[in-house]
């Protein structure tokens, strides 16, 4: 069974100095996390952005040790202090765009993206929750990849890049707005990055791209891709259709929030249930899983790539770190939510308590998630869980965390409290048929 990615965003800005880093890594470890994911690191533009990137080579002045000592080496025992306890570190890979202030911008004009009147051009994304919002990023100058005027020269600078990271001790890349880069050159970029580190792994950031964007990223060799089940109202059919589309790409990535969205805590007014079921249901629904730092607090302030400093660290209005630890040892010894198995829905569109059935594609598994999406409790008939969760009637178990993975009987009827989530495990049940499989 595959350990999958359960990823930590350790935000540089909130927390400090590189010293500081080190003090989280405990109880980041408790939760189970095996994963820690860094922002840019690098030195900003005039933005002061940590995505307007103006030299890979060096490391942000906001993160050197108060103590004098080089950042480097401050780096570099961090790295270790991680993998002494058990968790690898990826580092945010922008190979998009540069600050348009960056040095590059003058001794390789020729790598740019240029308008219509010769003029850089500047990036922009469309809001995953509204298509018709895009935003323009002026202190960025975009990178020319469509198509790419000196592959050569542009992937021998990025393989320098890498080989620094690399060095030091990080083994994974998060590729910025990955699906602004063709695949075969990505697939360059991860080939040369293997050459160097064979354990490295690339976690693909694709949010609000098209869905040809992603599908071009299907050869390009990403060991994961990210999902926007942050934003299914647990009703419409997209959300499944793409998860059942694109699975076969790379496992996928889900998230309760992130540093690009609102904090949920902000957008519930505090409502730990609804963070314990978005956090229960993205290790349902995906291999990987991420989170933020401060999401296991409530942390209300949104995650700012100029502003956020460590005066921002917030008073918590919950900790879910005990729940956190173990939703992610449950994920862990669980072989249906190891794997991007198929998952249908059983219940009828437009329902307040929505189920969903996952198995594998080969062995055996089965899991059932039943989830209560409103503020109000909810009362549950099941009478066909025999079939659906499979036989021997004898091997299901209770595995949601509060329920300390006992068996259980014909559960057909019970009550779910407000934004409860419970899932029901058949370690035995065989991998569903076709037809149920394509059920909506």
């Amino acid at each position: 069974m595959t350990e999958p990615a359960l990823i930590y965003n350790l935000f540089p800005p909130l927390v400090g100095s590189i010293p500081r880093w080190e003090e989280h890594l405990d109880r980041i470890a408790a939760m189970g996390f095996n994963w820690i994911f860094l922002n840019p690191i690098h030195p900003p533009g005039l933005s002061g952005s940590l995505y307007a990137v103006k030299d890979y080579f060096a490391i942000n002045p906001l993160f050197y040790p108060e103590s004098g000592q080089d950042p480097e080496a401050a780096l570099r025992h961090f790295l270790e202090e991680a993998d002494r306890r058990g968790i690898k570190v990826m580092l945010d890979l922008v190979l998009n765009h540069t600050a348009i202030d960056s040095p590059l911008v003058e001794e390789h004009p020729e790598w740019y993206a240029k308008e219509a009147d010769g003029s850089i051009k500047h990036p922009g994304a469309i809001d995953p929750a509204d298509a018709t919002k895009v935003t323009i990023w002026g202190d960025l100058a975009e990178l020319a990849y469509w198509p790419v005027p000196d592959p050569e020269g542009l992937l021998q600078f990025w393989k320098a890049v890498m080989a620094k990271y690399l060095g030091l001790g990080f083994l994974g890349f998060r590729a910025d707005a990955a699906y602004k880069i063709p695949g075969w050159f990505w697939h360059w970029i991860i080939d040369a990055a293997k050459d160097l580190e064979p354990r490295v792994q690339f976690f693909a950031e694709t949010l609000g791209c098209r869905l040809e964007e992603l599908e071009q990223l299907s050869d390009a060799g990403f060991d994961y891709i990210c999902n926007s089940s942050k934003w299914w109202d647990f009703q419409e059919e997209w959300c499944l259709e793409q998860y059942n589309r694109f699975r076969h790409i790379a496992p996928s990535i889900s998230f309760p929030e992130t540093h690009d969205t609102e904090r949920l805590a902000a957008e519930t007014g505090g409502n730990a249930a609804v963070a314990r079921q978005r956090y229960l249901f993205a290790a349902f629904f995906s291999t990987g899983l991420m989170m933020p730092v401060g999401f296991e607090f409530g942390f209300k302030k949104h995650l700012h790539v100029v502003q956020t400093r460590p005066q921002d660290w917030e008073t918590p209005s919950y900790d879910l770190s005990d729940f956190i630890s173990r939703v992610n040892h449950m994920k862990l010894n669980c072989p249906v939510l190891v794997e991007e198995g198929p998952i249908s829905r059983i219940s009828p569109k437009g329902k307040p308590v929505v189920v969903l059935l996952k198995s594998r594609d080969q062995g055996p598994g089965r899991v059932l998630a039943v989830i209560n999406t409103t503020p109000k409790t909810q009362k549950v008939s099941l009478p066909k869980l025999g079939r659906l969760l499979g036989k021997p009637e004898s091997a299901w178990r209770d595995l949601t965390p509060e329920g300390k993975n006992l068996i259980i009987k014909e559960m057909k009827n019970f009550a779910l409290s407000p934004f409860e989530v419970k899932l029901f495990f058949n370690p035995e049940g065989e991998p569903m048929p076709i037809k149920a499989r394509k059920k909506k």
